[in-house]
C-alpha cells in the first residue's frame, strides 16, 4: 500500500471515528435533558459539552449545546415559566464551553473553574435583569434559584465527570 494510500485511509477512519463520536453526543444531548432532576442531567449535559470540546472541538460543543434546553422544555422538563431563560440558557451553554476552551491545554481544573464561573455569573446575572427589568419581578422565586448557584455546582460537577471519562479514554 502506497504512502497516499495509508494517508487516504486514515483521513476516512478519522473521519469516520469523527462522526461516530458526533452521533453519541447528539443522542446524549437529546436524551439528558428528559432527566427530571436539575442536579442530575445538569452535570450530565455540562460533561458532555466538556468531553465534546475535547474530543471533537469547540464548534461541534457549540453545536451540540444548543440543542438540551429546548429539548427540556418541549419535553416537560423544564417549567414554562423558564421560556424566557432557555435562550439565554443556551448562550451560557456556549460561555462555559468558550471558557473551559481557553485554558484547557494550560489547566483543566483552571478552564473549568473559568468556564463554570463565567456561566454563572451570566445566568444569574441576566436572569435577575430579565426578571426585573422585562418582567416586572414576574419569574417565581424559585426560577431565579435555579439560575442562581446550582449553575455553579452542575457545570463544576459535570467538569469533574467529564475529567473523569476524559483521563479513562487518556485523551488529557
Amino acid at each position: 500500500m502506497s504512502q497516499e494510500q495509508v494517508q487516504e485511509l486514515t483521513l476516512a477512519e478519522s473521519k469516520a471515528t469523527y462522526w461516530s463520536w458526533l452521533a453519541g453526543f447528539l443522542a446524549l444531548a437529546l436524551v439528558l435533558p428528559i432527566l427530571p432532576a436539575q442536579f442530575i442531567s445538569g452535570p450530565l449535559v455540562n460533561a458532555m459539552l466538556i468531553i465534546v470540546t475535547v474530543v471533537l472541538g469547540k464548534r461541534s460543543a457549540w453545536a451540540l449545546a444548543l440543542i438540551p434546553s429546548p429539548v427540556a422544555l418541549l419535553t416537560g422538563v423544564l417549567p414554562l415559566a423558564l421560556m424566557p431563560m432557555v435562550p439565554l440558557i443556551m448562550i451560557s451553554n456556549l460561555i462555559l464551553i468558550w471558557g473551559f476552551d481557553v485554558w484547557r491545554n494550560k489547566n483543566f481544573f483552571l478552564a473549568l473553574g473559568l468556564g463554570s464561573v463565567l456561566k454563572f455569573l451570566f445566568l444569574f446575572g441576566t436572569s435577575h435583569l430579565l426578571n426585573t427589568v422585562y418582567l416586572h419581578g414576574a419569574l417565581p422565586k424559585p426560577i431565579l434559584l435555579m439560575m442562581s448557584y446550582p449553575q455553579l455546582l452542575t457545570a463544576l460537577m459535570g467538569g469533574v465527570i467529564a475529567y473523569a471519562f476524559l483521563k479513562t479514554l487518556k485523551k488529557i
